[in-house]
């Protein structure tokens, strides 16, 4: 018997008003991703996949079509419900990480946990803690956004969507803001979540070679998917940081 997938959408489609205008942002989307699975969304700006990923991340409903997240029809649930889907379900990571500036690295995590199901004091400062460890700054746990790298930021919005344990990571273009070996380091964190923890991952991105750490890659272009398929060559971003770390002593040697 399969395992029933995390998305299962069905003719999918979305049109917004602009003025006395109509945009067909997505045009009959059906596709399915397997609990597990790490996919890359592609395709130029306008293509729809960012319409995708915001009613994959129930922040918006479908014009029409069907949406099933984890087995449940969430096309027309409440904004209430919605909402409760969003922090138990979803965890979200964004260009610009969105991280509060006056709060510590630590504070930050917590605050999926401030809302829904009250969770005591002490156990959202252990879960915080074990969600920033994951990511390799559980010595960073007082720090504010602005004593941290681009890099440690995106790391502790990761964190943060981690910490209610999601079913389903959803990234909207994570590295744009950051530089190359930083990139690098985002996308293995992103791999070893996956590996290690058989999380369900769609990341939108506009860079070809960012796409290639997903093990599938799904091409939209003027609201329908025209392109989906697997990874042949995935780029492997540990063994990445070791070559450019390499090829980096020798240039300073």
């Amino acid at each position: 018997m399969n395992e029933t997938p995390v998305i299962a959408v069905r003719d999918l489609t979305k049109t917004y008003a602009v003025g006395e205008i109509e945009v067909r942002a997505l045009r009959g989307i059906s596709l399915e991703i397997p609990r597990g699975q790490f996919v890359a969304l592609t395709g130029p700006s306008g293509s729809g996949k960012s319409t995708f990923m915001h009613l994959a991340g129930c922040l918006d409903r479908p014009t029409s079509g069907m949406y099933v997240l984890n087995g449940r029809d969430v096309s027309r649930l409440s904004k209430r419900d919605l909402s409760l889907v969003r922090n138990h379900e979803i965890g979200f990571v964004f260009q610009g990480f969105n991280l509060l500036p006056r709060t510590s690295a630590i504070e930050n995590v917590e605050l999926p946990m401030l809302y829904g199901k009250p969770v005591p004091a002490k156990e959202r400062r252990r879960r915080a803690a074990e969600a920033l460890e994951q990511v390799g700054l559980g010595s960073r746990l007082d720090h504010h956004p602005n004593q941290l790298s681009g890099g440690q930021q995106q790391r502790v919005a990761i964190a943060r969507a981690l910490v209610n344990k999601p079913s389903l990571l959803l990234a909207d273009e994570p590295t744009g803001n950051l530089d190359s070996r930083t990139s690098i380091e985002v996308m293995g964190i992103f791999q070893r979540l996956n590996a290690e923890q058989g999380l369900t991952i769609v990341l939108v991105t506009h860079e070809p070679d960012i796409a290639e750490y997903a093990s599938r890659i799904v091409g939209f272009r003027d609201g329908r998917v025209r392109l989906d398929r697997p990874v042949q060559q995935r780029r492997e971003a540990a063994e990445e940081i070791q070559r450019y770390d390499a090829e980096g002593d020798a240039l300073s040697a």
